[in-house]
């Protein structure tokens, strides 16, 4: 089975919503095994929007658990998908190794997925553009799923 596996920073937002979401669309006979690590990887709970945002789609993440990136798990990928251009620069310094974006396996451009302090800087007071972007981010992560799935055979050679 071909190993993949989406890398963020904390593992229970972006990577973990790439994990679930190409799963699911992939389906039980898929060739992939989808997984999820975060370079920081912090204890964070889950945010509820994260959560009921997938559980509308069908997708379950209440068995997830949160994992730091660690050699083994790196080492045993056959593609790793990052998902923000300061994933990419920790893979290169800590791994020594060129990864592709999500956006640039999906959508053939290389743009980072923004983290929520990224996009919004006053997110802890902002509670209005933190959700949209939140919900932003799951809406393009599930979208992206079928041209992703389409495409990773392109980066499989």
């Amino acid at each position: 089975m071909t190993e993949i596996l989406f890398v963020c920073t904390g593992n229970i937002f972006r990577s973990m919503i790439a994990e679930k979401a190409l799963r699911h669309a992939a389906g039980n006979d898929s060739p992939y095994r989808f997984s999820s690590a975060g370079t920081e990887a912090n204890p964070q709970k889950m945010v509820d929007i994260v959560r009921d945002g997938l559980l509308a789609r069908g997708i379950d993440p209440t068995g997830h658990k949160q994992r730091k990136l660690t050699p083994a798990l790196f080492n045993a990928a056959d593609l790793v998908i990052a998902i923000g251009f300061d994933h990419v620069a920790f893979l290169k310094e800590h791994h020594s190794s060129e990864v592709v974006l999500f956006n640039e396996v999906a959508h053939g451009c290389r743009e980072a997925i923004l983290d929520t302090w990224e996009a919004v800087p006053d997110y802890a007071e902002n509670s209005k553009d933190r959700n949209a972007h939140i919900h932003q981010v799951l809406d393009h992560i599930c979208e992206s799923a079928a041209p992703l799935l389409a495409n990773l055979p392109t980066y499989l050679k």
